[in-house]
């Protein structure tokens, strides 16, 4: 009896909106087939997109559990009084709404909002273009020239900034400071730099052209870069007094822990004593990153385990292949998140190094991130990780052993940053220089 009284209120409503539109002039845009289909497709979107029966979780930090086999559930999100409240808004918003509505935005808004309501900031729905993005971001590398560039707000001239060692742009020639006019028969300045940067990568191994103002010169130069590969450096190291080697990890992405061996093996050739490594400001990045770069470092053992909701656990473990016996201090800060915490709690536990600066961020969940079929993405919070001690540092962060706030005596305008007039590094040399053999 209550389904049909509102049956009939709805019709009633529905009614009414026809009559307003047709008051006003508008086209009826209500249409009862036209908006029901739209209602049943977006719901079908919606339930196509999450009836995940099988999460692989992938290795994003805070990830690298096993597959969580979940089983097919039962979806009590899209009950009829959700379907039809979504229905009445959707026809209010094609009525009222003062300009034309895209469906497709409407649907990414829906799809959006599912995982906002989580309340959860670490569970996110991408778009593809979103996605392809973070992917970038996460592995640290793509396809393209391998230069850094920047754009004035107001001219919209772009600049490169740098240009990474061993990239194609630096194979070309090309150097940190030169404007680009032109790439293939577009302007620069005539387009966001977002939107030319995807003219400017492309396939490996296909050509890129490009109108060169370099400083000093009196024409402009046509550059053709070939794409390739590109590794964005994560990893930067140098040797400091005393044969203390420094590593400065900026994030854990799919080639850091590359990155991280080769640069201690350049130390080690060096003669290394002792080693610095610098979490501070790292956000995280790939669990098996971090991993791999713990495996280097400690002896035999669990470095973190994770647990999901059904109390499923997971060790993460390092061998007894090989590790570091030498003094090592680690740095960190507010800005030190899940991997970075990862990696600090396991020297910690290890009793292995002394870590030194202000207490890590606190995230000490895991997320899965899984590409769905249409090319968009979602991530999705499964888990949480324990330090091998069984702590549970969400929300709380991890106190360094010594305690010390941040400060730098260099001059802060200059590009370059000097260890030796940062605090907290002649803080981790003093510390080591006393347990140096």
């Amino acid at each position: 009896m209550e389904e049909n009284r509102m049956e009939a209120e709805e019709k009633q409503q529905d009614a009414l909106y026809a009559k307003e539109a047709e008051s006003q002039g508008v086209q009826m845009l209500l249409d009862a087939k036209k908006k029901g289909s739209f209602k049943k497709g977006l719901a079908a979107g919606i339930a196509g997109c999450f009836a995940v029966v099988t999460i692989t979780v992938a290795a994003l930090a805070g990830t690298g559990v096993v597959d969580i086999r979940v089983g097919q559930q039962k979806n009590n999100v899209l009950t009829k009084e959700v379907e039809k409240k979504l229905d009445k808004l959707i026809g209010q918003i094609d009525l009222y709404y003062y300009e034309d509505v895209d469906a497709d935005k409407l649907a990414t808004g829906l799809y959006k909002g599912l995982f906002e309501g989580l309340a959860d900031p670490y569970s996110v729905y991408y778009t593809e273009e979103e996605y392809d993005d973070m992917m970038i971001s996460t592995n640290a590398n793509y396809y393209g020239i391998g230069a850094v560039l920047s754009q004035d707000k107001d001219t919209m001239k772009v600049t490169i900034t740098k240009v990474y060692e061993d990239s194609p742009a630096k194979k070309a020639g090309l150097k940190a400071g030169d404007m680009i006019v032109q790439v293939g028969d577009i302007t620069a300045t005539s387009m966001e730099l977002s939107d030319l940067v995807t003219k400017i990568r492309g396939e490996e191994g296909t050509t890129v052209h490009l109108k060169i103002y370099r400083d000093g010169e009196n024409d402009y130069q046509e550059i053709d870069v070939e794409r390739g590969k590109v590794d964005i450096p994560t990893v930067s190291s140098k040797m400091l007094e005393d044969t203390i080697g420094y590593i400065q990890v900026s994030e854990f992405a799919e080639n850091t822990a590359d990155q991280f061996k080769t640069a201690v093996k350049d130390l080690q050739d060096q003669g290394m004593k002792a080693m610095i490594i610098d979490l501070r400001d790292n956000g995280g990045g790939l669990l098996t990153s971090c991993q791999e770069m713990l495996d280097e470092i400690l002896p035999e053992g669990t470095v973190v385990y994770t647990e999901d909701k059904y109390g499923n656990r997971q060790d993460l473990t390092s061998d007894a292949e090989h590790y570091l016996d030498l003094p090592l201090a680690v740095l960190v800060n507010g800005n030190s998140a899940s991997a970075s915490e990862i990696f600090a709690g396991a020297i910690r536990d290890f009793d292995y190094g002394t870590l030194i600066g202000t207490k890590t961020f606190g995230k000490g969940i895991v997320q899965n991130i899984k590409q769905l079929a249409d090319g968009s993405a979602y991530k999705l919070t499964v888990a949480k990780y324990y330090t091998p001690s069984g702590e549970y540092i969400h929300g709380k962060g991890i106190e360094p052993d010594v305690t010390l706030e941040y400060e730098y005596t260099g001059d802060t305008d200059a590009d370059t940053y000097d260890q030796m007039k940062d605090n907290q590094v002649l803080k981790a040399i003093e510390v080591l220089q006393s347990e140096i053999k």
